[in-house]
């Protein structure tokens, strides 16, 4: 029903009645989700360092900027990517990785709004393929509801299985010369882990992103997707030294790049819960 009526506002009154009507919502999320509240304050007060009220007012405004990332991933393929605007930087990392035709694996995080690269992509006529992996399979129902208004060219949802098989799938896709996006930064439960430091304290991390982006020989880069103001979106992509089999070295740079994203971006964080099982610390 929430994806009906936001799916309704922005095609008949626009983006910004949508970003409006989320205001609606938040207040619900800040006194009732109390698990997800007190991960975002800890983050803020914990790990940022910023005071009960400087936090208190953030975890409102990253909900709010959160509810306005998931307006503009319903609204660009609606039709509306022309009220957005986009800003490449590390562009020319992204085609150099195209022209050795080996597939690369992007790896994210669950800030900003990664989802959205596939658009920077159709804006510089990159010719490949997109392979997106997620840790959840999204409601069949809300899927087949927004794609009777959304088109999704040439990208691919290889869903993270218990069996591993989604290993498969990745094999296949970078056998394809695709390009595979794939967060770094959440794990199944059970799942084995890796960690490292981030924001000063230590974290657990899945070892499988790291693992694969240091055995198979397919360039890797760091790529974040981050919503500016007044809708404009900024692609960093960031090219990196891979040591063959060393998964903690390579997340150990991923978490060193991961950190200066998040001190700039301290509102796109968008992991609601005790991502450094450390509430009680």
């Amino acid at each position: 029903m929430g994806f009906k009526v936001f799916v309704f506002f922005i095609k008949n009154f626009g983006v910004r009645s949508a970003y409006a009507l989320m205001h609606l919502p938040i207040p619900y999320f800040c006194l009732f989700v109390r698990e997800n509240v007190r991960g975002l304050s800890y983050y803020f007060r914990k790990r940022l360092g910023y005071s009960w009220l400087k936090s208190t007012i953030s975890i409102y405004k990253t909900y709010y900027v959160f509810g306005q990332t998931l307006v503009d991933k319903i609204a660009i393929p609606l039709g509306k990517k022309d009220t957005y605007t986009y800003e490449f930087d590390g562009e020319e990392h992204i085609r150099e990785l195209l022209k050795e035709k080996k597939g690369g694996i992007l790896i994210s995080a669950h800030v900003g709004n990664f989802e959205l690269a596939q658009y920077f992509f159709k804006k510089r006529n990159f010719d490949a393929e997109i392979s997106i992996v997620i840790t959840d399979q999204d409601h069949e129902d809300i899927k087949e509801y927004l794609n009777r208004f959304t088109k999704r060219d040439r990208v691919n949802f290889i869903i993270v299985k218990p069996d591993f098989g989604h290993i498969f799938e990745i094999n296949a896709a970078l056998a394809q010369n695709r390009i595979v996006c794939i967060s770094g930064d959440r794990f199944l439960p059970g799942a084995k882990t890796l960690q490292a430091e981030l924001l000063g304290a230590e974290a657990k991390f899945p070892i499988g992103p790291f693992q694969l982006a240091t055995r198979l020989q397919v360039p890797v880069l760091f790529v974040y997707v981050m919503r500016d103001p007044k809708r404009h979106y900024h692609l960093y992509a960031r090219k990196v030294q891979i040591e063959r089999r060393d998964a903690q070295d390579l997340l150990d740079k991923f978490t060193n790049h991961l950190e200066r994203v998040i001190h700039k971006y301290p509102l796109q964080w968008f992991n609601f819960y005790d991502f450094w099982d450390d509430f009680n610390a």
